[in-house]
């Protein structure tokens, strides 16, 4: 199994941060990087034991299984069902803040890639792919997460 992680500072408070990136109905207002964000079975939030599909612009689902939820600070995932090149997938994201109005959020994915016979070189040049994808996933989010924040800030002023 190959892990990386990356992080980004995100000029937003921590808890505003946790709560909207676990907000599903607004997950694709900040996450440009997919089509669908859903959370399914008797899940009506993200939460321990909840379960999301999501889809990626190329088409590609994942359904993930909460296996960590400690609002404002972390959140954990393993992948249930997902694309057929990854035999397993688990990531998790971590608010740390840096004052009232900063947070230093921290993406870290573990994953395997199927076939198994390509082994830990297949599983390196998959995380190659995920890590390039990571990069440039939190710098739109990071963008995306800001103006929204302002937004409702200036919202708040009216």
């Amino acid at each position: 199994m190959t892990t990386f992680a990356r992080s980004v500072e995100i000029a937003a408070p921590q808890a505003w941060l946790f709560a909207i990136m676990q907000d599903y109905p607004r997950r694709l207002a900040w996450d440009e990087f997919l089509s669908k964000a859903e959370l399914v079975g008797d899940a009506t939030e993200a939460g321990l034991g909840a379960r999301a599909w999501c889809v990626d612009r190329a088409g590609r689902g994942m359904e993930t299984v909460y296996v960590a939820f400690r609002p404002p600070g972390r959140v954990a995932v393993k992948m249930t069902k997902g694309p057929w090149m990854v035999s397993s997938f688990a990531g998790s994201w971590v608010y740390r803040a840096l004052g009232d109005t900063r947070t230093e959020l921290t993406f870290r994915y573990a994953l395997e890639l199927r076939p198994r016979w390509l082994g830990s070189l297949g599983d390196r040049l998959l995380a190659g792919y995920f890590e390039r994808d990571m990069t440039r996933r939190l710098a739109s989010a990071k963008a995306r997460l800001e103006r929204l924040y302002q937004e409702e800030r200036r919202a708040e002023l009216v």
